[in-house]
């Protein structure tokens, strides 16, 4: 099974299983990701989620050779189910913690991002590197990452593709707090647990307040900027972008 789901009474660990390929997203996974919330969501019992990935990485970004082979239309599909996804996991009835315990790149960012609040491992590393490939973050996670670290860091991160490790991204505030990799897990329990522990009802109503006041819209049905990501497709500088980093080489833009 490539998503593991966990019940501990009012916490549950959603765990991304892919670890042999460091839980790269491709269609599969995204599909498995939206399906474990709506199955959440129907559980009373839940609430606080804790989302995680099983290996080195939390995800390592999208799944690069199936996005090499698709075309224009097929980019600007996978777009939508991402970011239908990403929604489903930002839109949750209560509070979903991202535990990153390893990398947390490209659309393995995005995802993150798309949580409440993120605590990393010290082994941690996030970036939107998509720009080396050519192409754009394509699951809404430019728009979280502007509302999360402010407009002009995200711009450098993304403009620029540069991966930071766990304690800048915790500076930029793009993770909460950073713990040990041994710790990290028991650590967002007991945050879980003290979620879990205060009224279930004003934490939902204060997600929805704060979701509100911070004009996050990327839950839209807006399918401009998945249009945006599915354009670069197809092109010259994608194909050398994603060509280069299966050989394992810089690309020649």
């Amino acid at each position: 099974m490539n998503i593991l789901v966990e019940h501990d009474g009012q916490v549950t660990t959603v765990t991304l299983n892919r670890p042999e390929k460091l839980n790269s997203l491709n269609r599969q996974l995204l599909v498995s990701i939206g399906t474990a919330f709506e199955e959440i969501r129907d559980r009373e019992q839940t609430r606080c989620v804790l989302l995680t990935g099983a290996g080195k990485a939390f995800a390592a970004g999208a799944d690069i050779a199936e996005l090499a082979t698709i075309g224009s239309d097929q980019a600007t599909e996978i777009s939508l189910l991402g970011k239908k996804a990403f929604n489903a996991i930002e839109q949750f009835r209560c509070p979903v913690i991202a535990a990153v315990n390893g990398f947390a790149l490209g659309g393995g960012c995005e995802l993150a991002l798309a949580c409440d609040f993120i605590i990393a491992s010290d082994r941690a590393k996030f970036g939107l590197p998509e720009v080396n490939l050519g192409v754009v973050p394509g699951f809404g996670g430019m728009q979280r990452l502007a509302v999360r670290v402010g407009a002009a860091m995200a711009k450098e991160l993304i403009y620029t593709g540069k991966i930071v490790e766990a304690e800048e991204a915790a500076r930029v505030g793009l993770a909460n707090r950073v713990f040990s990799g041994d710790d990290l897990l028991g650590e967002c329990k007991k945050m879980a647990a003290q979620i879990s522990s205060v009224g279930p009802g004003a934490v939902a109503s204060a997600k929805r307040s704060l979701a509100d006041y911070t004009g996050c819209l990327v839950g839209s049905d807006d399918v401009k900027d998945s249009e945006e990501f599915g354009r670069l497709f197809g092109v010259a500088e994608q194909q050398e972008g994603m060509r280069a980093f299966m050989e394992k080489r810089k690309p020649n833009f």
